[in-house]
């Protein structure tokens, strides 16, 4: 049999190969999420400039509900 010491470093190096794919996958996480983040934010400041109205129908009941989005803007009127 072999003594437990020359078992340990394997779970060591198996253990240091699952932290560093958790570590990947957390870094590809963060970027999806800062690009989302950046989509969402100039979405957010074309819309601020005037209103916009979203008409969702609800897939259960059928009934349309509609969304307001008004921004912090005055639109400016003819002078």
């Amino acid at each position: 049999m072999y003594p437990q010491d020359k078992a340990r470093p394997v779970k060591q190096v198996n253990q240091d190969l699952d932290i560093g794919q958790l570590i990947k996958r957390l870094d590809m996480l963060d970027e999806r999420l800062d690009n989302m983040d950046s989509i969402v934010t100039s979405l957010v400041e074309r819309v601020m400039g005037r209103p916009l109205v979203m008409e969702v129908t609800c897939p259960s009941c059928g009934e349309t509900v509609q969304i307001n989005v008004t921004g912090g803007v005055r639109l400016r009127g003819k002078e």
